[in-house]
């Protein structure tokens, strides 16, 4: 008998299971609150897959997409495409996201670029301070380097 087929009566004998021993054998664990978070990561990651299949797509000031885009239209199609539905502009959607430290921040986050009170940029975090975004009129949408910590983050739920 291998190791493997033993789990079971072992697990039977000890009454517990560990988490690795769950997936040993197929198992699986319920974690109380985990499963919003879960979620939430699935909708962050699709959405900035979403933005980054959107590189080199065509600034443009008002755009929503598919081929153009203004900074909240890039956020706005990625989380939409993801499915969930996001106001317009960047100040919208920051009051729409739960706000989060930047230690906390992961990829699939939004990144709010900020002047004292007024939110005028957004981008989705991409990890290793990097955003997807779509910088201004005469550029494309790209991955960048966040160049300000005059910066606040928020999460989709």
């Amino acid at each position: 008998m291998t190791a493997l087929n033993r789990v079971p009566s072992l697990m039977a004998r000890a009454g517990t299971a560990s988490a690795l021993t769950l997936a040993a054998v197929g198992g699986s664990i319920v974690i109380p609150g985990a499963a919003n978070d879960a979620s939430a990561a699935t909708l962050a990651t699709k959405a900035l897959q979403i933005a980054a299949s959107k590189k080199g797509s065509p600034y443009q000031w008002g755009a929503t997409g598919p081929r153009r885009f203004d900074c909240s239209g890039l956020t706005l199609y990625s989380f939409k495409k993801a499915g969930k539905k996001l106001p317009r502009t960047a100040a919208q959607q920051y009051n729409k996201t739960r706000h989060i430290s930047a230690r906390s921040r992961r990829a699939g986050d939004l990144v709010f670029f900020h002047s004292g009170s007024n939110v005028y940029h957004v981008g989705i975090y991409a990890g290793s301070g990097k955003i997807w975004h779509a910088p201004h009129t005469g550029t494309v949408v790209k991955l960048e380097k966040i160049w300000t910590r005059s910066v606040w983050y928020g999460r989709v739920n």
